[in-house]
């Protein structure tokens, strides 16, 4: 009997073609809510209709669980159940029937090949949307070790520098707006303002963002330029340079400095333990559910939360390559000449990604120092391999590699935090592995206060427990450093807060205050900083306490 089994092929998909940019809206979400609306923003300027998707909750969970195969992880169900919910929404809700929805949608997406079924999601999207009466709904995925070497069905979404250099202002500023609020929230006096002033410092970067394309122009440097390089394009070498020698791209960023000191009172005399956000990406970036709304939750018992920004990301695989590149520097056969070929090309890759990764180092940190600096800076990934490889090797990929080791390691030797939180969706394999990791992380370190959590779309209560149950060391830690920082002045509490309450600059957030070693939260360096400031004035101390006699 003739067998029927064929070989598996993937199915055909529908093109996006450059022809139905103005009439096709992008879709999208999977991080913070500033980097997603920072990232249409530029998207639009670049001329696509583009938007994110909300931010998705416990309902999109489940619908995702409904759709999908089962014993998928977080990231799965709540991202295609959130897209799912969108389209029911528009053909239910404002009448859009199925195919105009199919031909005027598309869903955009991170994708790669990998140990874990972050390379299987899009079959997973598919499936899913097809259970769901949506067959046919086009995912365009971009490879997240791509850069500029690839391409999506059709020539609608075009992949080059200027989308690159796009994408990686939009992130840089998402992480800085947000390490921003979060450093200052638990401190304001008005709450309710921060809001206002976060809103419109977004408004401003999405501005900047929609008007960056139509400024670049170019120069008298990217034409020579283009004659000595002639296969690259005027505009793509023109947009290099206005980074590199120019700063117009920070003047959003110097605005929102400013939004920020006018609008915003600050007071640091009120300890709070910094709580360091690791994980799963997913997980420790989402800002709903997903997570259990942590960040939230953390703030409301007290806690300042220190997030991991995503360059940190980037930084990684830019580094995670030019170990792979050095490891396969002298594998090549076929001869002395081919070896010699090799060997070139080996290092001309090294030499492209080492530039690469300073150029954004200083970018990053250029951008920081528009926004006042205040915020921390990106760590260095050769101290944090240096740290994590001894218990995690730094060729093991998939997940985050040896980051949230390293990450757990770093955060505590540099004294930046009182407790480190790991965030990751059930089933993360990867994750998984850094935990069974980090046991000898806490058998080398056992003062690190750390701790896993596992989420998934219920569980909520248990989490908050654990997580209540470390932070109260950390609070308990948090208040003895500051008591000691309040003694080390030499003057009661009271009479510093006097003297802030007459001196406007010390409640400025952008205000830099000098770190002191071994120091780690902003109340306890702040008073530190104010005993020497009133030392300065000869303000005198108090008498030294004694001691009743026994």
């Amino acid at each position: 009997m003739k067998s029927t089994t064929g070989h598996y092929k993937r199915p055909v998909e529908k093109p996006f073609n450059r022809s139905e940019r103005e009439r096709v809206t992008l879709l999208f979400n999977g991080a913070t809510t500033a980097h997603d609306r920072l990232m249409a923003a530029g998207l639009q300027g670049l001329g696509y209709r583009a938007r994110p998707l909300r931010v998705p909750e416990k309902a999109d969970f489940r619908t995702g669980r409904e759709y999908g195969n089962n014993g998928q992880c977080n990231p799965t169900y709540f991202t295609v159940g959130n897209l799912i919910n969108e389209l029911t929404r528009l053909r239910d809700e404002e009448g859009i029937p199925t195919e105009d929805i199919l031909s005027g949608h598309a869903f955009v997406t991170l994708g790669t090949c990998g140990p874990c079924r972050f390379g299987m999601y899009e079959a997973e999207y598919r499936l899913a949307l097809c259970n769901a009466g949506f067959d046919g709904f086009r995912i365009l995925v971009l490879d997240q070790t791509g850069a500029c070497e690839q391409d999506t069905a059709g020539n609608g979404l075009e992949v080059n520098l200027q989308f690159i250099t796009m994408l990686l202002e939009a992130v840089f500023t998402g992480d800085l707006l947000n390490a921003l609020f979060f450093q200052i929230r638990p401190y304001a006096t008005d709450p309710e303002a921060v809001a206002k002033t976060r809103e419109r410092c977004l408004s401003v970067c999405e501005t900047a963002l929609r008007e960056a394309a139509s400024q670049v122009r170019p120069g008298l440097a990217a034409l020579g330029l283009r004659v000595l390089l002639p296969i690259s394009r005027t505009g793509d070498i023109q947009r290099v340079l206005d980074r590199v020698l120019g700063d117009r791209h920070l003047a959003a960023l110097r605005r929102c400095r400013a939004i920020v000191a006018s609008d915003l009172d600050l007071d640091y005399t009120r300890p709070k333990p910094v709580v360091k956000i690791t994980g799963e990406f997913w997980a420790q970036t989402t800002e709903g559910a997903g997570n259990f709304h942590m960040f939230d939750f953390l703030e409301q018992q007290g806690a300042e939360v220190l997030v991991e920004p995503l360059a940190t990301w980037v930084d990684y695989l830019l580094h995670y390559r030019r170990v792979a590149l050095d490891d396969r520097a002298g594998l090549a056969g076929g001869g002395r000449l081919a070896s010699l070929r090799h060997r070139l090309h080996s290092a001309r890759d090294r030499a492209v990604l080492t530039m690469g990764a300073r150029l954004l180092a200083r970018e990053y940190r250029r951008m920081r120092e528009a926004l006042g600096g205040t915020v921390h800076p990106l760590a260095d990934q050769r101290e944090m391999q240096r740290m994590g490889h001894p218990f995690y090797n730094i060729r093991a990929g998939g997940g985050e590699g040896y980051l949230e080791v390293a990450k757990n390691i770093y955060y505590y030797n540099r004294r930046l935090a009182h407790m480190t939180l790991s965030l990751k969706p059930f089933g993360c394999m990867p994750s998984t592995q850094s935990d069974g990791a980090q046991v000898a992380v806490m058998s080398r370190y056992p003062e690190l206060n750390y701790l896993a959590v596992e989420t998934s779309g219920d569980g909520d209560t248990h989490a908050y427990s654990r997580v209540q149950m470390a932070l109260g060391e950390a609070k308990a830690q948090c208040r003895r450093e500051f008591e000691q920082a309040v003694a080390r002045t030499g003057r009661p509490l009271e009479a510093m807060r006097a003297y802030v309450a007459v001196h406007p600059a010390l409640r400025d957030p952008t205000l830099r205050v000098h770190r002191h070693t071994g120091v780690i939260s902003q109340a306890a360096n702040f008073v530190l900083h104010v005993g020497t400031l009133m030392d300065r004035e000869g303000i005198p101390r108090r008498e030294p306490m004694r001691t009743a006699p026994t």
